[in-house]
């Protein structure tokens, strides 16, 4: 088991990596938060799998746990279901000494942290990550948010859980394509961050697909390590963070056109990343050979590289609808080398064009 520190002053945390975390979370969350209410929110894939395990080791611990399960599905990311989830706290009795445990992927992650974040103006939150996608990506920083009709995660906030049980052995019942598109995360740090990382997965990627304990425990806690520095750096997003967005502007814009149900969020982050190094090729930024590596890994998971049946004009005018753009500007994430990324607000309409075609 590694245990991966996040340096954020008094929002500091500890993110768990390791097989069989699930019996032992509320003896190890006793040391950081004392026991209370929790609210487990899960849903309906992963409550019949974990909830019981997890709630008897709360309870062993002194917690009073209280279990919340919604519909699966990124549709499920809304205000309706927020409101669903504070309705539940409230029959839970939680007051702002209790706690939201989010059990599950990247969207029960995201719903219980934003109301977690909102909920009588601020409650403790934890997460135990049951994706690969979650694990190494959506589980550690802080960024918490519903959708909106017009955008990915344009409703949120910053709220800090108080620690990550990232299990191992969960990943065991994860569907292939959830594993996918949890591989496209780490994909994405290895780019932004760490060329040895994206060789690793390169040459071990046989290994990760068969799930090999030692090969995920690498790439996860590699990931985190990579995230939470980036997070310690810049937690607010103000500079350095962004470049965490790498493939998720053009990624974003796909899933919003397509209304979320055309692409898997790996599916259309991996579009977006190597639509981002074609236009970074074409900025004569990045050696073709970096962008055709990218894209025969992506490749090798089933996954598209370019965005198919949309227009890309629409693809381009969605793009400045992301909240990341900046008085008008649109800011992308272009690499340079396999672990080195830069952040460009002029980049030519006809470049990105020729990217997205």
């Amino acid at each position: 088991m590694k245990k991966i520190p996040v340096h954020l002053g008094d929002r500091s945390y500890d993110v768990h990596v390791g097989a069989g975390l699930l019996s032992d979370v509320g003896r190890s969350l006793a040391a950081v938060l004392t026991p209370c209410r929790v609210a487990v929110v899960s849903d309906e894939h992963v409550a019949p799998l974990y909830a019981k395990v997890l709630e008897d080791a709360l309870r062993a611990a002194g917690y009073a746990p209280h279990r919340l399960v919604i519909p699966a599905g990124e549709e499920q990311k809304t205000l309706n279901t927020a409101e669903r989830l504070y309705d539940g706290f409230l029959d839970a009795q939680l007051d702002r000494k209790s706690a939201a445990l989010a059990l599950g992927g990247g969207v029960v992650g995201d719903l219980t942290g934003f109301a977690a974040a909102t909920f009588m103006r601020g409650i403790a939150f934890v997460q135990v990550p049951t994706t690969l996608l979650a694990q190494v990506d959506a589980s550690v920083g802080g960024k918490v948010a519903v959708n909106h009709p017009r955008g990915k995660n344009m409703i949120g906030a910053f709220h800090q859980p108080r620690a990550v049980f990232a299990d191992i052995a969960t990943l065991r019942t994860m569907p292939r394509e959830e594993l996918v598109s949890g591989l496209v995360e780490v994909i994405k740090h290895g780019v932004i961050r760490d060329a040895a990382l994206f060789e690793f997965v390169e040459s071990r990627l046989g290994d990760v697909l068969r799930m090999d304990e030692a090969a995920l425990e690498h790439i996860v806690a590699r990931s985190v390590e990579i995230k939470a520095s980036v997070v310690q750096a810049d937690e607010r997003e103000d500079g350095l963070r962004a470049i965490l967005n790498y493939g998720h502007t053009i990624g974003h814009a796909i899933e919003s056109l397509t209304n979320f149900t055309c692409y898997s969020h790996g599916g259309a982050v991996a579009v977006g990343m190597c639509c981002a190094a074609k236009i970074a090729v074409g900025m004569g930024m990045l050696a073709p050979m970096d962008a055709e590596r990218l894209e025969q890994l992506v490749g090798l998971l089933g996954l598209a590289t370019r965005p198919a049946g949309l227009d890309p004009k629409d693809i381009h005018q969605k793009l400045y609808a992301d909240k990341k753009t900046e008085r008008g500007k649109l800011r992308l994430v272009l690499p340079t080398a396999i672990g080195r990324v830069v952040i460009r607000d002029d980049v030519p309409q006809k470049v990105i064009l020729e990217a997205l075609s």
